[in-house]
């Protein structure tokens, strides 16, 4: 199986004050080249949404050599691993117009059932994905650690952060992070991001934010009933 590609110009409205890409665009090319690439292979909406079924991300991580600039134009692959029970990973290389590599990603998707909001099993529902050979170096996605020692906050979710899985899109937790980082942080260089998502936050749900920050990581995590999510950005220790 060849790898799923696309070529993309960065345009102003990707990019944050520096001109680097935002993380939350980083993740939206990542998420919408996975739906792609899944509706290209025959596991598309056709046996997936209209039937009722949600692809949902569980977890994420990227290494991260350089985040590329306004104006620049990258190339984004993908392919999918071999599925593990409930979970279909799926992997990322971004390189630049030199073939520089810029980004290395991974994630593990999965299937909800719209009713009853719990994960299926993907042979009951007769979803399939075929797993690939990946041709470049690939690593299964970690769950990152709890803040320690964290400043607490409340956060409800507008209405502009829900998606059609009708909850908050798994890149804006990434947009909430860098609101609510020190703004020192945001002039380093981003060399890493995990994220894990354990719970669904719908339009107008109170969270409670912990989050803590140090001269190289920002570490948030958010509760309602339970914990929803929890996500680290790792920056250059050299800045």
């Amino acid at each position: 199986m060849e790898p799923y590609e696309i070529t993309y110009k960065i345009l102003s409205s990707d990019t944050d004050r520096l001109r680097r890409l935002r993380l939350s665009r980083l993740f939206t090319f990542l998420q919408e080249a996975a739906i792609a690439h899944t509706e290209a292979l025959g596991a598309g909406r056709a046996k997936t949404l209209d039937r009722g079924l949600l692809w949902i991300v569980t977890l994420q991580q990227a290494k991260i050599t350089r985040l590329p600039e306004y104006d620049e134009t990258v190339t984004l692959q993908s392919l999918p691993g071999e599925t593990m029970h409930t979970f279909f990973p799926r992997y990322y290389r971004m390189t630049d117009k030199n073939g520089n590599e810029l980004v290395n990603a991974s994630a593990l998707w999965a299937l909800m059932d719209c009713e009853t909001r719990g994960m299926v099993f993907p042979d009951r529902v007769g979803v399939s994905v075929p797993g690939a050979k990946v041709p470049w170096q690939t690593f299964l996605p970690r769950p990152p650690k709890l803040p320690e020692n964290a400043e607490t906050s409340a956060f409800c979710v507008p209405y502009s952060y829900v998606d059609l899985n009708g909850h908050m899109n798994n890149t804006r937790y990434l947009d909430l992070a860098e609101d609510l980082m020190p703004d020192a942080m945001r002039n380093k260089a981003v060399r890493e991001v995990l994220t894990e998502y354990t719970g669904e936050a719908p339009c107008g749900e109170l969270l409670a934010l912990q989050l803590q920050a140090d001269a190289t990581e920002v570490r948030l995590s958010g509760t309602a009933k339970k914990r929803l999510f929890r996500l680290l950005i790792r920056y250059d220790e050299t800045q």
